[in-house]
């Protein structure tokens, strides 16, 4: 399986006032192992930022000023993702936003991100596994042991890279372990399979007692007696 774990930094929080997508970050998942393969653009919005936006992933205005527009890397974009199960925290923010951003774009994109991917919401599953506590990213990050001390600020790239080590720790971490020592190459692509060990047919060698061993463990068993006079191991 195919799956890519998204997140998007924007100029605000309703794309339905004419907010933007400024930032998209993807990080590539074959088979439950990263490949190493990821998607990582800035975009020019065409409008300002809002400061509450700024505050959170600290993208100003100056900064993309000469970054490409939405319409210059959709068809990228969609090509990347097309296919795969899409993993996002909180999806409907993210979804929404890309989905008008491709109504916006060129005619080859204008797409309905549902109908192209399919989505897996990890908000939802946290909530299904930890009802009652705290499931934003921090949280999980904390309860499942990883380090996001790094995370100052919000990035759509660092915060994918995080929300995938969450995703594969909150449903069993790896399924399958390369035990053949094979280097992998990134793909995902590669035989991964137990190395069993073979034994070997060779029967055991049986070694009899001899005359003289057996005649000394008559002797022993003339000293281990009961109470009764006998001996509890000649009754068997």
């Amino acid at each position: 399986m195919r799956q890519i774990v998204l997140d998007t930094e924007t100029t605000g929080i309703e794309p339905k006032e004419g907010h933007r997508i400024i930032e998209i970050g993807c990080v590539e998942v074959v088979n439950r192992k990263l490949t190493g393969n990821h998607f990582h653009v800035y975009i020019n919005p065409q409008r300002e930022i809002e400061q509450e936006a700024i505050e959170v992933h600290g993208i100003t205005n100056e900064f993309l000023v000469d970054k490409p527009k939405f319409a210059d890397i959709a068809e990228d974009f969609l090509a990347f993702i097309k296919g795969a199960q899409l993993v996002i925290h909180n999806a409907p923010f993210d979804v929404g936003f890309m989905d008008h951003e491709f109504a916006m774009g060129p005619a080859s994109t204008r797409v309905v991100t549902k109908d192209v991917c399919d989505v897996l919401d990890t908000l939802v599953l946290a909530r299904q596994m930890h009802p009652g506590q705290k499931n934003n990213l921090d949280a999980l990050c904390k309860r499942y042991g990883i380090d996001n001390s790094h995370r100052e600020l919000h990035g759509a790239l660092l915060d994918a890279e995080i929300l995938a080590d969450v995703y594969l720790m909150m449903t069993g971490g790896q399924t399958k372990l390369n035990l053949a020592g094979k280097q992998g190459d990134g793909s995902g692509n590669q035989s991964e399979q137990i190395r069993r060990v073979q034994r070997g047919a060779n029967k055991l060698k049986i070694i009899h007692a001899t005359a003289d061993e057996l005649k000394q463990h008559e002797a022993r068993l003339d000293i281990v007696q009961n109470s009764g006079g006998q001996c509890l191991w000649r009754n068997n």
